[in-house]
């Protein structure tokens, strides 16, 4: 039952002028906003579809940034690699020149020197850095350099120079989102790409008889290949070669020893997983020790780096041998440039694929934020007419308020 009281038409009045009040400061923030939903009650199942469509715009706006950011930087990693290619170039034509056996030994000798100073020019290219202060060539490992470089005496102690160039970056190139779950290479493994030759490593221990006592588990390259408990060797090769591992495995007949031979010139990465020992058992790699320096005592090594062949023609110059300077001198820059080339020609191909994604997002991200508009955009014309109404209505409720509810006498007393 409603109750009758003499107050009672003043609060009927306030309470419906606060209504009123409400609806206008509603649809006034709607205008101002531009979107017919101020908050989630206003239409929960609109709302709900356009933080799903916000959140996509925003997604495809990281995606955009991350292949621009990888396409930048591609194009200046390529410029190092340009340069590092011209240099091999040249050091290719000194070669051909020094195995001129018109040329004495100290001919030979001045070209051994040039040719050193445009292997500390490789170098500084391989330990080349972006603007941002990260390493292109270091894999993942962008905040150190990619190489190490050991000075010493050369020639019998006539001159000083660079006797050794390791890798001490990574095996795991870095990576970028570029669409939902799809990830493209942003770096460069130096290991990887200044390679000469495929590597061979023949371990120093008979393993004809070995056998696997428990699982196990072991990294070649940057792939896993997991061993169960009663695998011999014959069971172990057949496993590393069914692997993806760029990576073959063999017995060797006469030694009966393991032999891993890489199917593309790069560095061998060789390691036992957790408390795993097979590698060690097998006489593969040390009981201690880092990847990819942890090879063995017994274990033989072959295949060298860029810079190992660069090295290698510059020593055969030094001392004016001409068989060693024409023969695998020579052999080892050309496959070093084969190599250098091959990877150059890959990063054409991703820059294609990033410029082909970039168009893609360009064309989705306006047709989601179309859909966000027709959630929750308003009617600026249908709105404003009903801010009118309300307005309208609101002064004539508020005149007729005030000749309906006139002060009383009591309302002096009170």
């Amino acid at each position: 039952m409603k109750r009758v009281s003499t107050y009672q038409p003043n609060y009927d009045m306030q309470y419906y002028l606060r209504r009123r009040n409400n609806e206008m400061s509603r649809v006034q923030n709607q205008i101002g906003s531009q979107s017919r939903i101020t908050n989630l009650r206003d239409d929960p199942i609109a709302a709900a579809h356009s933080v799903r469509y916000k959140s996509a715009v925003d997604r495809l706006s990281q995606f955009d940034q991350n292949a621009a950011m990888v396409l930048d930087e591609g194009r200046i990693a390529e410029s190092y690699l340009k340069s590092a290619n011209d240099i091999l170039h040249q050091v290719r034509e000194l070669a051909v020149k020094g195995a001129n056996d018109t040329l004495n030994k100290d001919d030979k000798r001045m070209i051994g020197g040039e040719i050193d100073q445009l292997l500390k020019e490789l170098v500084e290219i391989a330990n080349a850095r972006g603007p941002d202060g990260t390493s292109f060539f270091a894999g993942d490992r962008t905040m150190s350099p990619a190489y190490r470089v050991i000075q010493g005496s050369l020639d019998g102690g006539r001159s000083y120079g660079v006797t050794n160039v390791e890798y001490i970056g990574t095996i795991t190139p870095p990576k970028a989102e570029v669409s939902s779950g799809n990830y493209i290479q942003a770096g460069f493994s130096g290991n990887n790409l200044f390679w000469a030759e495929q590597q061979q490593l023949f371990s120093g221990r008979d393993a004809s008889s070995y056998t696997l006592t428990e699982d196990s588990l072991v990294r070649i390259d940057n792939e896993y290949v997991k061993l169960s408990a009663g695998d011999n060797i014959h069971a172990i090769i057949a496993k590393i070669n069914d692997s993806a591992a760029a990576v073959k495995a063999s017995l060797d007949p006469v030694e009966n020893s393991l032999v891993l031979s890489t199917t593309s010139p790069h560095q061998l990465w060789l390691e036992d997983v957790g408390d795993g020992r097979v590698l060690k058992d097998l006489g593969v790699i040390a009981e201690i020790g880092k990847a990819p320096y942890n090879l063995a005592r017994g274990a033989s090594l072959s295949g060298g780096s860029l810079f190992d062949m660069v090295m290698n023609l510059r020593d055969s110059l030094l001392k004016g041998d001409t068989i060693e300077i024409g023969g695998s001198a020579l052999k080892g820059i050309s496959m070093a440039q084969d190599n250098l080339i091959e990877t150059m020609s890959g990063l054409g191909s991703r820059d294609e694929r990033l410029q082909l994604i970039r168009q893609r997002i360009a064309q989705e991200r306006p047709e989601i934020v179309n859909r966000d508009s027709q959630e929750t955009d308003v009617d600026l014309a249908e709105a404003i007419t009903d801010l009118t109404a309300l307005e309208q209505s609101h002064k004539a409720a508020l005149q007729t308020a005030g000749k309906i509810l006139q002060p009383t006498l009591l309302d002096f007393l009170r």
